[in-house]
């Protein structure tokens, strides 16, 4: 890659200036004096002060005071395997007491112990142990450094949730020449910076820490590109300290690592916060010479810095270059949302539309318009109201797009605002704009569900109206909607006015669905009126048409509607199956139409049809217990054939 010029040429110099602040930080006002500070309460400062606001000190004399005496091997030997035995028994306080006094003789425990020790200490969580684990690491590593495992200092480091005894334990690391990769103490470290407003110190440190890598060359010391990417973030996004961004820029290119987008971006995002605009036109200089096409990355962090400092002007100046150079559709949503946010917060909705219109002309963009994207942030953000009025305001400059009255749209809907919806529908079609099928099926979906039907109705007409638009899914949705509210006379002309529309799967389900919700509610001349226009148009019946007419006229007690029925069927040789056959034999027998019961009991066997006489039987008895055959004799001859032929077929007696 080609050396970078000016700012960065002076960043990319080598960094031995700063060694002497880096060595000399750690005596500066404000910061830890002794290594032992952890013994200060204000060191773990704790979120709850219950239940450790009262745990013990841990007396680091107790451990590096010089010995008094000498230990015996044996006894060595001896407190090792106390050791050893109190932590594998969870017996914290025995293991500790072993600990120290063999910490107080002339020999140390052994590797394992002293890490299983420190490991038991951590893993308890609480403020006492965790003192104890890290006043064992500091003696460990003042003693004999290569005792501690990098597993073992990671769980302290996990353990820590304050900043300053972080800090101290990986000076402490450093001056024993324990020499750790950066994931055991880096992510860690600098999250506890980060909360604590300490970025600067972090940057000392990690300087001195890639120094020490360069110089023993142990690569595994510093941090890899992602994790520089994320330093440097910190520090130009939270903290927004150019020196602390342009000291990790000087300490990435010792690590010979090179710029890419993402950190171009932090460093466009910190200029543009400080207002640094010299600073901003080299850097674009410099990204120009190395070639980085995608700017869009530049772009949203410089609108995001330049919001964070408050200046509108530069603001709508850079969001107009972006849409001049064909990136407003690469904006992220972040940007947009803050844009959004800042100038509604501000009361500045009447800039922010003439920004939107004055971006117009610039964008010849297909991928989505700035006023889109805003538009949008606003309803993502539940600022619907704010975004009718960034639309009103874009109708009025000619400005105004489909993908913006749609967004807006769907919220309307998403809320069960129809009448807006409706309202603002019409405003889109005024304004010369074809709304997508996705916003019809919105508006119609939230008209049924509050039940406004007529609205729906109405909707689907002009989507009808207009050209291309797939009318399957609001189709169903009406349906579905006037079928569980149980208005069958709209069912019926829905479908009237659909029927002849190719957009339109019209299947005998759907005429079954009105025919039972007509059956259901007792409106039985509706149900055949419907039954007869189904027919008409050439949809089979299926064995629901007739089950549900059936049960329409049996639930009635209009019978007689039952034999119209069977008597079209059979004249027009309609085939029926199994349930439909049964439920004309139970209908006419109830109703005491035998002969028609007859009728179709032939054709059963005709089909060969099994016929369930039981039930029949039952039904005759249940209606017809006391009619008698002397009693049809002298009054209808054909009857009381059928009611003979029935009663044998039945097997009643005669």
């Amino acid at each position: 890659m080609r050396r970078l010029p000016s700012i960065f040429s002076r960043l990319s110099q080598s960094f031995s200036s700063s060694s002497s602040s880096s060595s000399s930080s750690s005596s500066t006002p404000g910061e830890i004096p002794i290594l032992y500070s952890f013994l200060q309460p204000t060191v773990f400062p704790l979120k709850n002060r219950s239940p450790f606001a009262n745990s013990p000190p841990v007396e680091i004399s107790q451990i590096s005071t010089p010995p008094q005496f000498q230990i015996s091997s044996a006894n060595q030997d001896a407190l090792g395997s106390n050791l050893e035995a109190s932590l594998k028994n969870n017996q914290t306080d025995e293991a500790w007491k072993s600990f120290k006094s063999l910490a107080s003789g002339s020999s140390l425990p052994s590797r394992q112990a002293c890490n299983s020790l420190i490991s038991h200490l951590t893993s308890l969580r609480d403020l006492h142990n965790l003192k104890r684990a890290f006043a064992s690491a500091i003696f460990l590593l003042e003693k004999s450094p290569k005792l501690l495992s990098f597993d073992t200092l990671e769980g302290i480091f996990r353990s820590l949730d304050a900043a300053p005894p972080a800090f101290a334990l990986i000076r402490s690391m450093l001056k024993s020449r324990c020499f750790a990769p950066y994931h055991v103490w880096g992510g860690y470290l600098l999250q506890l910076a980060r909360n604590s407003g300490d970025l600067d110190k972090f940057i000392l440190v990690l300087e001195e820490n890639s120094k020490i890598a360069l110089k023993e060359k142990i690569p595994s010391m510093n941090p890899d590109f992602r994790a520089c990417n994320e330093i440097l973030a910190a520090c130009c996004r939270e903290s927004g300290s150019v020196p602390d961004a342009e000291h990790v820029v000087r300490i990435m290119s010792a690590m010979n690592m090179h710029l890419d987008g993402e950190s171009f971006g932090a460093l466009a995002y910190v200029y543009a916060w400080r207002g640094l605009k010299n600073r901003i036109i080299e850097l674009e200089r410099i990204i120009s010479d190395i070639c980085i096409k995608n700017k869009s990355t530049i772009y949203c962090n410089l609108i995001r810095g330049y919001l964070r400092s408050g200046n509108l002007d530069s603001t709508m100046e850079i969001i107009l270059q972006a849409v001049k150079d064909q990136e407003p559709s690469s904006l992220d949503e972040e940007t947009y949302s803050e844009t959004a946010k800042f100038f509604v917060e501000k009361g500045r909705i009447k800039d922010l539309a003439r920004l939107i219109i004055e971006s117009k002309p610039l964008n010849s963009s297909s991928a989505g318009s700035f006023g889109d994207g805003v538009v949008n942030a606003c309803v993502n953000q539940g600022m619907v109201d704010k975004a009718h009025s960034i639309l009103d305001e874009m109708t009025a400059g000619g400005a105004a797009s489909l993908g913006a009255y749609s967004a807006v749209l769907r919220a309307y809907c998403k809320e069960k605002r129809t009448a807006e919806a409706a309202e603002l529908a019409a405003e889109a079609s005024a304004a010369g704009l074809r709304l997508d099928a996705a916003s019809f099926d919105a508006m119609i979906d939230a008209s049924m569900s509050c039940q406004d039907f007529q609205s729906a109705l109405s909707l689907f007409r002009d989507m009808r109206e207009a050209q291309n638009l797939e009318l399957k899914q609001s189709y169903l949705t009406i349906m579905t909607g006037l079928m569980e509210s149980q208005r069958p006379e709209l069912m019926a002309g829905f479908l009237d006015s659909v029927v002849d529309d190719p957009r339109v799967e019209i299947a005998t389900h759907d005429w079954n669905s009105i025919i039972h919700a007509f059956c259901k509610a007792g409106k039985l001349d509706d149900a055949r009126r419907t039954y007869r226009r189904m027919v008409f148009l050439q949809f089979e019946p299926s064995e629901q048409t007739f089950l549900s007419l059936i049960n329409g006229y049996v639930s009635a007690e209009k019978y007689f509607g039952v034999v119209v029925l069977w008597s079209e069927v059979r004249r027009k040789g309609t085939k029926l199956g199994h349930a439909s056959l049964d439920g004309f034999i139970y209908a006419l027998v109830k109703g005491g139409f035998f002969e028609a019961a007859m009728q179709v009991v032939e054709k059963a066997k005709e089909m060969k049809v099994f016929v369930d006489k039981w039930r029949h039987k039952q039904a005759f008895m249940e209606n017809h217990k006391k009619l008698r055959i002397s009693q049809l004799r002298r009054r209808n001859f054909r009857k009381m054939e059928a009611l003979i032929a029935f009663k044998a077929w039945a097997g009643l007696a005669t």
